[in-house]
C-alpha cells in the first residue's frame, strides 16, 4: 500500500516502493488559484532536497515546486501540461508532476503524515 507524507511547502510524496509521485496539496491549489501553466523537470535528471523541481504558474501567482527528497526524475505527468487546470482539479490525485527513484528512504519518513500535516495548516489558518 502507497504511504504518502507531505512538506511544509505543501507539496505532498506518495511512495510506492523507491518510486515516490510527488505534487501539491489542496491547500497549495487552493492558495494559487486557477494553474495555467506547468513545467515539469526532464526524465533522468538528479535533484536533492530542496532544489527547484517544477514550475507552477496560476492566474495569481508563480510558484516553484521543489524536490522533497533526494532522488531522480523518472516521469513527468504530460497530462498536467497539457491540461493544467488538472492540478486543480484533483491536486492530490491525477494532477501529479512527477515521480522521483528515492535515494534515502530516510528523507521520506522524516517528512510530515497527514495528520501532522493537517495540523500544520490549521495553525497558519489562526
Amino acid at each position: 500500500m502507497a504511504e504518502t507524507r507531505y512538506t511544509k511547502d505543501h507539496e505532498w510524496l506518495r511512495l510506492d516502493g523507491d518510486v515516490g509521485t510527488c505534487g501539491i496539496t489542496n491547500f497549495a491549489a487552493e492558495q494559487l488559484g486557477d494553474v495555467v501553466f506547468v513545467e515539469l523537470p526532464e526524465n533522468g535528471r538528479a535533484v536533492a532536497k530542496g532544489d527547484e523541481a517544477a514550475v507552477i504558474e496560476s492566474v495569481k501567482a508563480a510558484a516553484e515546486l521543489y524536490a522533497p527528497v533526494d532522488g531522480e526524475i523518472v516521469e513527468g505527468n504530460q497530462a498536467v501540461v497539457d491540461n493544467p487546470a488538472g492540478v486543480n482539479e484533483d491536486p492530490e490525485g491525477a494532477g501529479w508532476f512527477f515521480k522521483i527513484k528515492l535515494k534515502d528512504r530516510a528523507q521520506f519518513d522524516a517528512m510530515m503524515d497527514a495528520d501532522t500535516y493537517a495540523k500544520f495548516v490549521e495553525e497558519l489558518d489562526d
